[in-house]
């Protein structure tokens, strides 16, 4: 039921830039089918980079998109934007025009200005920095914002491929002398190959995209309050969203995998910065307990082995537990949440996050409809660790998902 281990996971737009742990399509298409068939408008209160809004919009629903990282809002903003194809076909041959005479000599390298950020060039070439320059240059020169930003999203994902970071993983690591010696990428023939696989499939979403559906982004963490972000209470028909599996620090790196892009793109001076401001990226300074007995036998059981992590822990779900209880305000009565996450280990512990959602939703007046399993694959992450640093002792890391689904009682 909830396996898709041979459907494509790229299509339409679904397949414009990678990113860390991202929903699979097909997981949000269908919970879109079975809760949210009378929905008009679904939340995604941390969105990444548009999975479940694009969705929505190929459903003929609206969406709602929450994340701070800039570089993800940029995305799904641009996975779910219409543009005119014949204007946007005409900048794509118009910046290969650019490409062209710049290649032969015919514009004048001395014009383009190369970026400089912290660690510049200990990630990328000289060369590829050059021809980095050259993109930026001409994207900065478009006038149309949906154009421009169609553009951003090909550069983004041209910086990663052309840089020395190891591109198999999240976090950055650089690469080995050997595989520097033998790496030698053209960012210029980098982006054209994204423009013309992101083209198309833009093209395949405006014409299966059903009505005048939109999405909007907001960058907001949603345990801030989000009603100042004019999001009426019980207005939200459906939420489909995955959740972080914990703080940035010890489990996905959003903030690292993006920093060489926010940095060029002028977002951030200092792209490893966003892993502290989101869930748990401040560590708490005191054991707290919660209204889920099974995250505080949890809590209690870490704090044994390593108070620190124990501490780690009850960051993470304090944000977790505010962000649930913001997001449970805004859902309609009779309206659906739909989690899909992952139980990790922290020294060797099971921290159920299945059951903890499941625990927080209950104290915000919903019940529980039902929990369902799926095997993840093709994980990028690793599928075991040593969590003692002793060699040969290795632990099963995420390998599963949970798909938790609440339904918010009537008034």
């Amino acid at each position: 039921m909830w396996d898709f281990k041979s459907e494509n996971t790229k299509t339409f737009t679904h397949g414009f830039h990678t990113y860390p742990a991202m929903m699979i399509p097909q997981i949000a298409q269908k919970l879109i089918s079975d809760f949210g068939k009378n929905a008009t408008t679904l939340l995604d209160p941390y969105c990444g980079t548009g999975t479940s809004l694009v969705e929505a919009n190929l459903a003929g629903i609206n969406s709602i998109g929450f994340d701070l990282n800039p570089l993800a809002r940029l995305i799904a903003k641009v996975k779910t934007t219409p543009i005119e194809l014949q204007t946007l076909r005409l900048h794509i041959q118009d910046f290969d025009n650019f490409l062209f005479k710049f290649r032969y000599g015919f514009e004048l390298k001395e014009s383009i200005i190369c970026p400089s950020f912290s660690k510049i060039d200990f990630w990328f070439s000289k060369e590829v920095k050059q021809k980095l320059a050259v993109i930026n240059n001409y994207i900065e020169s478009v006038e149309n914002s949906d154009i421009s930003d169609f553009f951003k999203v090909a550069f983004s994902q041209t910086i990663r491929d052309t840089s020395w970071t190891r591109n198999n993983e999240f976090k950055l690591y650089k690469m080995s002398p050997e595989q520097i010696k033998s790496f030698k990428p053209d960012p210029f023939n980098k982006i054209a190959e994204v423009l013309g696989r992101n083209y198309k499939g833009l093209e395949d979403f405006i014409l299966s995209k059903k009505n005048d559906s939109y999405s909007r982004l907001f960058d907001v963490n949603s345990i801030n309050s989000i009603s100042k972000r004019k999001i009426a209470d019980s207005s939200i028909d459906v939420v489909v969203t995955s959740p972080p599996y914990g703080d940035s620090s010890t489990t996905v790196a959003y903030g690292q995998f993006s920093a060489l892009a926010n940095q060029w793109l002028g977002f951030m001076e200092n792209g490893r910065v966003l892993d502290k401001n989101l869930m748990g990226g401040i560590r708490s300074k005191r054991i707290r307990y919660f209204s889920s007995q099974v995250l505080n036998d949890t809590i209690s059981d870490i704090s044994k082995i390593d108070n620190n992590r124990a501490l780690d822990v009850v960051s993470f779900y304090s944000d977790y537990e505010k962000s649930i209880k913001n997001i449970s305000a805004i859902v309609k009565p009779n309206g659906y949440v739909c989690y899909v996450v992952s139980n990790r280990r922290v020294r060797s512990q099971k921290v159920q996050t299945s059951e903890i959602t499941k625990d927080f939703f209950l104290q915000n007046g919903f019940g529980h409809i039902e929990t369902y399993k799926r095997k993840i694959s093709g994980k990028r992450m690793p599928r075991q660790n040593s969590p003692t640093g002793n060699s040969g002792e290795k632990e099963n890391l995420m390998n599963t998902e949970y798909i938790v689904i609440m339904q918010k009682k009537s008034a």
